[in-house]
């Protein structure tokens, strides 16, 4: 037809729809505005209907009589029994391309009929029901309210029923659950955990079975489907759908692939990997290979991608190389693993000399950063993989390192400083964000390398020079805050607990090698006033004895070191602190029943026995900490008389066997005690009252015995 005759159809449409409104208004009975309503339900599903008709329609009609229609059982003579019920979603459907029309309560309280018929046995004429309910459920879910009724109202679950039955329209639910489960996935799978099962079964069979492109596309559909709670690996269904993932994966990986296929199969097994860690893949032979092929196709991905970097080609492949960063920490993960290793010490050693070169591509590209650069999410992922490489191999590209450090330090510090809007930019979508590692917070995962590289000298001068204890203390304080946030108690939130941790290990470093520093910098002083505030606050709670043991020894050895600073003047704080350092020392080492013998021998103490590993170095260097302040504060040993911990010690001493008690003790009660003996008249009395002059020669203790038996 030529366009005037379209034009002219279109008028005698529209002049055709105005008549059928007129007698939609006008009706005398059901009859006669049934009539009306076939003609306008026809030219609707014809999509001949402009957006100011479409309100027409609504005024006219509003959602009365589509409500009635849906809920009448009498169909009209000689039609089918769902006749009204199919009027009033065409209704419904063309009311939904409106948004306004689309979020009213009208339509959401229509969900649930909208659930029942995906779910409902579907025959040849209710193709044109589905369309429109398919068509209600799209425009709802586009609206503000939508995602969150559609997922408490069902929908999930009639969707995963609508495509794990092939129902008409199978792909448009499929459609609808990338959706739903892209806005609310954690939702989705409290309420709906069994039906998306069921779809991710279908989906890894089809996977797993089909060998044309529709694998690669659904290395695209497949990472919606796989949830971070609840694991996978904890039901038998789950697990079924991980090995069939490993052997789909295996077969792809192990081809000659074009680079549009490898991408969406490399970001499919890092979703995996940030799901399962390495628990998908199988022990054995052919799991090893596998593990080992995957992280060096990371590698080889990286290396081309970053040693050479042109603009515009690292802009389109920055999220299949986040993807690979992710395979990388698994295989730094996997080479570090003793306990049921899933490589073999050689594959180990190959993949490390592999790793270290992608590692190379990810520094050489960071130092091309550009300032305007440094809120790209892309540039945090690089960050934070290098700090992951950084924790663990303290010997390999040492020079590159040093040269990145000004970099590392003052992107850390921008991010930390400024609160970057990266936090507000989507992150890519492989890059964790556990805990209080969000976007700003570079310096969480850079902790362990720099604790790391401040025991060395040419890395320590660089991290100093560029202002990293200052940057460190800040740090600290603002993780303080976080840990002790909630009111009432200290939060567990492991990752902040870590952190300040590692921050203590980085200072304690500096305490040892850079005593001058630690003198001269205000920063320093800051640092040791939150010390003294926290210990006391730390100590009574049962769960965060590390923490603890950190803060007390740094606390310990930065006193001697501040001895002379206002703080440490006999003040409140610093008392407070060194009773609950004293307590935390004291407290450590219990007696109990010697299995070889009917006595007693020295033992951790109960309290201090799950934690005793990350605790023990910390426990003997604030021993030693402890009797290096005592000269050096007058009212410190009457803190400890205070405490009564001569007496427990002198008790403990006498009444275990003394084979029980090994040097390193020996010498650590020794150092502290001599100490006190010097120090103060009224610590040597009681020590001798206690028969220290006896057990003193029982245990070894020749300081100790000169001491005591000097006038």
């Amino acid at each position: 037809p030529t366009p005037q005759a379209m034009a002219s159809d279109a008028g005698d449409r529209n002049s055709t729809l105005k008549r059928c409104l007129g007698v939609l208004r006008d009706a005398r009975n059901d009859s006669e505005q049934l009539a009306a309503l076939l003609l306008v339900t026809k030219a609707v599903r014809a999509g001949e209907v402009d957006a100011k008709t479409r309100r027409q329609i609504f005024d006219a009609i509003g959602f009365t009589f589509p409500n009635r229609l849906l809920t009448s059982r009498q169909p009209p003579a000689g039609c089918p029994e769902h006749t009204f019920r199919a009027l009033g979603l065409t209704l419904l459907a063309c009311f939904c391309t409106d948004p306004e029309l689309a979020g009213h309560s009208q339509i959401l309280n229509k969900i649930p009929t909208f659930n029942d018929i995906l779910v409902s046995s579907c025959n040849p004429d209710s193709t044109s029901m589905i369309d429109d309910v398919y068509q209600c459920l799209s425009a709802v879910m586009a609206t503000s309210r939508g995602p969150r009724e559609l997922v408490t109202k069902g929908t999930v679950s009639a969707l995963c029923q609508a495509y794990v039955n092939c129902s008409y329209g199978s792909d448009r639910a499929l459609t609808l659950l990338l959706g739903l489960l892209a806005i609310a996935e954690a939702k989705c799978w409290q309420r709906d955990a069994p039906h998306l099962l069921a779809v991710l079964s279908k989906l890894t069979n089809d996977f797993l079975k089909t060998e044309d492109m529709t694998k690669f596309e659904l290395c695209e559909v497949l990472p919606r489907f796989i949830p971070l709670s609840p694991p996978l690996t904890q039901d038998s269904q789950g697990c079924e759908c991980l090995h069939r993932l490993y052997k789909g994966l295996a077969n792809i990986l192990g081809s000659k692939l074009s680079q549009s296929q490898r991408d969406p199969a490399l970001k499919l097994a890092a979703c995996l990997v940030q799901a399962c860690g390495s628990e998908w893949i199988p022990t054995g032979n052919a799991g090893s290979k596998f593990l080992a092929l995957l992280v060096n196709l990371a590698c080889v991905e990286v290396r081309l991608t970053l040693e050479e970097p042109d603009p515009l080609e690292v802009e389109g492949k920055k999220e299949v190389v986040t993807a690979c960063y992710v395979l990388i920490e698994m295989g730094i993960q996997e080479c570090l693993r003793e306990e049921k290793p899933l490589l073999e010490e050689v594959q180990k050693m190959q993949l490390v000399r592999i790793m270290e070169e992608a590692f190379g591509a990810v520094i050489f590209y960071l130092r091309q950063v550009k300032q305007e650069e440094l809120q790209d999410p892309f540039i945090f992922a690089s960050v934070r993989i290098l700090g992951a490489w950084m924790a663990e191999e303290t010997s390999s590209l040492k020079q590159e390192i040093c040269e990145l450090l000004p970099f590392l330090v003052h992107y850390a510090k921008k991010l930390f400083k400024e609160g970057s809007p990266a936090a507000s930019l989507p992150q890519p979508e492989l890059v964790s964000t556990e805990g209080s590692g969000l976007p700003q917070d570079a310096l969480r995962f850079l902790l362990p390398g720099f604790c790391h590289l401040t025991a060395e000298d040419r890395p320590r001068d660089i991290l100093i020079s560029e202002g990293a204890p200052a940057l460190l203390c800040e740090y600290f304080l603002h993780q303080w805050e976080v840990l002790t946030s909630e009111p009432g108690s200290l939060t567990p939130l492991t990752s902040t607990e870590m952190s300040l941790q590692t921050a203590c290990g980085i200072f304690l470093n500096l305490v040892v090698t850079a005593p001058d520093l630690i003198r001269r910098d205000k920063t320093f002083s800051s640092l040791m006033d939150i010390l003294l505030k926290s210990l006391p606050l730390l100590l009574p709670q049962k769960d965060h004895l590390v923490l603890a043991a950190n803060i007390a020894t740094l606390g310990l050895m930065m006193a001697r070191i501040l001895a002379s600073s206002a703080v440490l003047q006999g003040t409140q704080s610093a008392q407070e602190f060194f009773g609950a350092a004293i307590r935390f020392l004291s407290q450590a080492h219990t007696t109990q029943a010697d299995p070889g013998s009917d006595g007693l021998a020295a033992a951790v103490s109960p309290a201090y026995a799950s934690a005793w590993a990350d605790v023990r170095e910390l426990w003997f260097l604030g021993m030693q900490a402890l009797a290096g302040c005592v000269p050096l504060f007058p009212w410190l040993p009457q803190a400890v008389l205070q405490a009564r911990w001569l007496e427990g010690l002198s008790e403990l001493l006498a009444r275990v066997a003394p084979a029980s008690v090994d040097f390193e003790l020996i010498a650590a009660f020794q150092g502290v005690l001599v100490e006190l003996a010097r120090a103060s008249k009224p610590c040597r009395d009681v020590i001798l009252s206690h028969h220290g002059g006896e057990w003193a020669n029982l245990y070894g203790m020749a300081a100790l015995e000169q001491c005591l038996s000097e006038q």
